[in-house]
């Protein structure tokens, strides 16, 4: 059985409540996005997957809120940006990827939005080896800026 400390329930139980709020089950209802609003949230993708493909740590930190958290499937949640920008540079030191992902749903309430996908990434070992080829789900957060850009608060996936 694996334990869950309270500061991960805490960010289980706010991912829940905003989902349920976003989806409507408090009363404010998310909207499908506008052609605008897919389109900003587009662009925002292609930043995000472009620096994940060319293994650009410092665009892939710019994409990302200070209080980012992103939580991999069977592990504690990696929070904050230097914690999350620590664990994508060792990936990137080790591996070259290749990730695509298939949007299935937007919604947007506000200045928040989440998304929901499939993924694929291919991940090959820079030193050499097989390439090892994942698929799986994710559930993304992210929150408008003032300045009208979207950045990615919480990394939810799994694989399979």
């Amino acid at each position: 059985m694996r334990l869950i400390t309270c500061r991960q329930n805490a960010v289980v139980a706010a991912a829940s409540v905003l989902i349920a709020v976003m989806t409507g089950c408090a009363g404010t209802r998310a909207h499908q996005a506008s052609s605008t609003e897919l389109a900003a949230i587009g662009t925002f993708n292609e930043q995000y997957l472009k620096a994940i493909n060319d293994g650009d740590i410092a665009a892939l930190s710019r994409l990302t809120t200070d209080d980012h958290i992103m939580m991999m499937p069977n592990r504690a949640p990696v929070e904050g940006k230097a914690a999350n920008d620590a664990i994508n540079g060792r990936a990137f030191e080790q591996f070259r990827f290749a990730e695509t992902w298939t949007p299935l749903d937007t919604r947007i309430s506000g200045d928040l939005a989440y998304q929901r996908d499939t993924f694929t990434t291919t991940a090959t070992p820079k030193a050499g080896g097989a390439a090892r080829t994942i698929t799986g789900k994710f559930l993304r957060i992210y929150r408008r800026e003032p300045d009208g850009s979207w950045r990615m608060v919480i990394d939810m996936f799994n694989e399979g």
